[in-house]
C-alpha cells in the first residue's frame, strides 16, 4: 500500500480496474493539504474536473469554495477534497455500484493517508458508501456520524450541485451542516 497521497495518486493515474477509465482524460484523484482536518468527499468529477484533473472547479466547486470562506473560515488549500470515483462517468450520470467498488480502496487509504479528524460527504453517494447505509441524504444530514477506527466525525450533507438547483432551502440546511463540521473539528469522533 502506497504510504504517500503522492504514491497512491501516481498509482491511480494508470487504474484500468472499471470501465470509466475508458473515457477519462484525467483522474481526478483529490487536492488539498495532504494534513487537513476536514475532508470532503463528492460523488465523481464532472467535465470540468476531467479536464483538469481536480475535484470540484466547475459551478458546484465554486458555491463549496464560498460555504468554505462563509460558514468555516478556511478555504480549499486548507480542507482535502476527494470523490468517491476518480473517473468522470459518461453525460454525468451517476457511478454505478461496480465503478464505486473498483475506486473504494483508494477513497479509504485517502481517508486513512489523510487522517482528517472530520469527513464531510457531499450527497448521496458519498454519504452512502461511507455510512454503509441506503438511507438518502435528506434524512441522513443534520446531525454527525461515528466513522472509522480511530472514530472521526461523519457529517453528510448535499451535493452542492443540489443546493445550486433546490435553492434557497437546500443551501440554508448545507450552511448548517458546514457549521455542525466546524464545531466538531479537533474533537474526539463518536455521535454529534
Amino acid at each position: 500500500m502506497p504510504t504517500t497521497l503522492a504514491a497512491l495518486a501516481e498509482e491511480a493515474s494508470s487504474c484500468t480496474a472499471c470501465g470509466l477509465s475508458e473515457g477519462r482524460t484525467n483522474v481526478v484523484f483529490g487536492t488539498g493539504s495532504p494534513d487537513a482536518e476536514v475532508m470532503f468527499v463528492g460523488e465523481g468529477p464532472g467535465a470540468r474536473e476531467d479536464e483538469q484533473g481536480v475535484p470540484f472547479v466547475g459551478r458546484s466547486g465554486q458555491l463549496l469554495d464560498r460555504l468554505l470562506a462563509e460558514e468555516m473560515g478556511v478555504d480549499r488549500s486548507a480542507c482535502y477534497i476527494a470523490n468517491v470515483v476518480k473517473c468522470r462517468p459518461p453525460d454525468n450520470r451517476d457511478p454505478r455500484p461496480d465503478e464505486i467498488e473498483a475506486c473504494r480502496p483508494y477513497l479509504e487509504q485517502q481517508v486513512a493517508l489523510v487522517d482528517p479528524s472530520v469527513i464531510v460527504t457531499l450527497g448521496n453517494f458519498a454519504s452512502k458508501l461511507l455510512l454503509d447505509t441506503d438511507t438518502g441524504i435528506t434524512k441522513l444530514r443534520g446531525q454527525a456520524y461515528a466513522y472509522g477506527e480511530p472514530p472521526r466525525h461523519l457529517v453528510p450533507t448535499f451535493h452542492p450541485a443540489a443546493a445550486l438547483r433546490g435553492g434557497a432551502d437546500v443551501l440554508a440546511r448545507m450552511r448548517s451542516d458546514l457549521v455542525r463540521a466546524k464545531m466538531l473539528v479537533g474533537r474526539a469522533g463518536g455521535e454529534g
